[in-house]
């Protein structure tokens, strides 16, 4: 098999990508429901979904601003605009998302922590992504640089990268498995585990970055490491709890 990865079925050239995109939205979705067939949610059904179209409202508009971010610089055509509408990030949806589903939140007056449930559906929605992203080689923007290790790939264009993406599964099913554990044996506030998710994968997306060839640059972080550092910010006091928590744990078992 060739990176990128384009099978041909009946004569015509598929786009893994896309295939693999909706595979990962439907499996995220149906593996989110049956999650909430087994637990007690205590959000009731229609603000449930009220919170979901917020997400997805959300998650739409995030991704496709720092899309936009990512390339602020572009020359302006209408070919261009097209592909600048047709770029979207994982990391603008999760932010644009969580944006989201505060604010529908507010309209509605619901007060519950409504992360929890999704996190393993995100974290197994994004693995099926990055999946599609790496047969797309670098026809997708997540390949990394050119490098010299043991590790460098020739993504499609004859040169060794860093399989980014490839680290990324690695990570996702470390994730997982690590998430999936503290969600059975450790007793968090409602809504915690979301947030030690978020505060996690995006550190790891702040570092993988450096690894990546991006162009545009302030301050001397990419548009996805700055989107890093505003969601630390906007956790700062959880991140301080979690500190404090984890002292005082460590304190009591010295």
């Amino acid at each position: 098999m060739t990176i990128p990865f384009e099978p041909i079925l009946f004569g015509y050239n598929i786009n893994i990508h896309l295939v693999l995109e909706y595979v990962a939205f439907f499996v995220a979705f149906r593996y989110y429901v049956f999650l909430r067939g087994k637990s007690r949610d205590t959000i009731n059904s229609n603000n449930r979904l009220s919170i979901i179209l917020g997400a997805a409202l959300g998650a739409l508009i995030g991704s496709r601003l720092l899309g936009f971010l990512e390339n602020p610089l572009i020359e302006i055509s209408l070919q261009n605009l097209v592909q600048l509408l047709n770029t979207k990030t994982i990391m603008g949806g999760l932010f644009g998302g969580l944006l989201g589903v505060e604010l529908a939140k507010k309209i509605i007056g619901e007060k519950q922590s409504s992360g929890d449930l999704f996190v393993l559906p995100i974290v197994l929605g994004i693995f099926i992504g990055r999946i599609a992203c790496f047969l797309s080689g670098i026809k997708e923007f997540t390949y990394g640089r050119e490098t010299t290790s043991i590790f460098g790939m020739n993504l499609g264009d004859d040169l060794l990268r860093h399989p980014t993406s490839l680290y990324e599964l690695v990570f996702l099913i470390l994730l997982f498995f690590m998430l999936n554990y503290i969600k059975k044996k450790v007793l968090l506030k409602n809504g915690d585990l979301f947030k030690i998710f978020m505060l996690i994968y995006f550190a790891f997306r702040f570092f993988i970055e450096f690894l990546k060839p991006n162009v545009f640059y302030i301050f001397g972080l990419s548009s996805i490491q700055l989107l890093c550092v505003i969601c630390w910010l906007y956790y700062r006091r959880t991140i301080v709890e979690f500190v404090l928590g984890w002292r005082l744990m460590l304190g009591r078992k010295a």
